[in-house]
């Protein structure tokens, strides 16, 4: 069989289920949902196996640190995937929710309900939890998925794959879960070209691919683009507070799209907050990029081209910016960001809902490190990814917007004249 032939006939099977996914009771998906957590847990073993190919790959690659961390599968990051599943099963089910009902002059009774979208086929790279988080998620909103992973986390994608769909198999309707088995570039871009099978593409990844898939598809895509993360601290910010904070959004994880790539500074708390501020980082290893102002401050870091300031690294280097107000900070951002998460650190109230106010991104914080926009952290259970789009789905892409809606109408004989 052709690879385009395999690739329809998985999208034809995930079309054909969906049908009798969308049907399915919350009690069964979630009894289906624990036993996909069970597996993954009681399976680490024959998981680390499958991820140990994938991690010599990569290293004999000379794939960088942090691509490698992402990848890295641990005893934590493996019970961390089974209770993401086991939250899905407690969160509410959103499907067959009424969003609206009213009734009109005529005693039309109409609700507006809300219903999977059908297919969804996730392109992602790297990170092998995007596998059975999506899978969950999917699997909770009624919705009959298509994987297609990088080939960097080809086998752990397909370890997971394999014990979610084994342990679940006599819950859920055969084929509701599909995996592409090939990571030939052809496979992703026949799927790109089956709109009459596929209803929704999520890529996550990195910017090129989903520039690719954007540019290439024929389906409705939702970006999760990159995230180039700003913290601005601002001249009334409180400076232990701050140095928490950015310390956190740059260390804690570096290689994933809520961390700070840019660090903006009132020029009146430069001095006080920078100095103890770089030691920070440079003993954590973090490369600092600065402006011409913020190297008189520290004159051992780097000079920031133009081109750092829109990066998004996923590693230990950071862009550094000094501005004269809130009003520059904002501006920086509209110009450099995009979009993701953004946050400002002060205890003025009026730079505060400025700064709230007018950046706009997914997620605008105040006095908190931007590594919070996360569906777990945000009380929402696993996460699809990061959307900047502004329609349909933006921030955290959970079960709610997992959904599409209808108009369910009754009537008791009702024409219209």
């Amino acid at each position: 069989m052709s690879t385009s032939q395999t690739v329809k006939k998985l999208a034809q099977k995930a079309k054909q289920s969906s049908i009798d996914l969308a049907g399915l009771s919350s009690g069964i998906k979630n009894k289906a949902l624990i036993k996909m957590a069970e597996s993954i847990a009681k399976n680490s073993l024959y998981i680390f196996k499958e991820n140990k190919k994938d991690l010599q790959k990569a290293e004999q690659s000379g794939l960088g640190a942090a691509f490698i961390d992402r990848l890295r599968l641990d005893s934590r990051r493996i019970k961390e995937m089974a209770d993401s599943l086991k939250e899905i099963a407690r969160l509410s089910d959103p499907v067959g929710e009424i969003i609206r009902s009213w009734q009109r002059p005529n005693g039309l009774r109409i609700n507006k309900v809300r219903t999977p979208i059908g297919v969804i086929a996730i392109i992602y790279e790297s990170r092998p939890n995007v596998t059975s988080d999506c899978v969950g998620l999917c699997l909770k909103t009624g919705n009959a998925i298509i994987l297609r992973g990088g080939s960097e986390a080809f086998n752990s994608n397909k370890a997971l794959y394999n014990l979610m769909t084994h342990s679940s198999a006599k819950l859920i309707p055969k084929g509701a879960v599909q995996f592409v088995p090939t990571t030939d570039r052809k496979a992703l871009n026949y799927l790109l070209s089956l709109n009459n099978y596929v209803d929704l593409l999520i890529p996550r990844g990195g910017e090129s691919l989903i520039k690719y898939v954007y540019n290439k598809s024929k389906i409705p895509v939702i970006k999760h683009y990159k995230g180039v993360c700003h913290i601005y601290v601002d001249q009334y910010a409180d400076t232990g507070k701050a140095l928490k904070i950015c310390y956190n959004a740059k260390v804690q994880r570096p290689g994933v799209c809520n961390a700070m790539e840019s660090l903006l500074v009132h020029k009146k708390i430069a001095v006080k907050f920078l100095v103890p501020m770089a030691e920070m980082f440079r003993d954590a290893g973090v490369e600092l990029r600065g402006c011409a102002k913020s190297k008189k401050i520290l004159p051992w870091i780097k000079s920031a081209k133009e081109s750092d300031y829109y990066k998004e690294y996923l590693d230990l280097v950071l862009s550094v910016k000094i501005v004269d107000s809130v009003d520059s900070a904002i501006k920086h951002v509209y110009k450099y960001g995009s979009s993701h998460s953004d946050s400002i650190i002060t205890e003025e109230p009026d730079a505060a809902f400025k700064f709230l106010n007018r950046v706009d991104s997914a997620c605008v914080y105040l006095n908190a490190s931007t590594r919070f926009t996360d569906g777990y952290q945000f009380g929402l259970g696993a996460e699809m990814g990061i959307s900047t789009d502004k329609i349909h789905a933006r921030g955290p892409m959970a079960l709610e917007e997992l959904t599409t809606y209808k108009y369910v109408i009754f009537g008791n004989g009702q024409i219209r004249s």
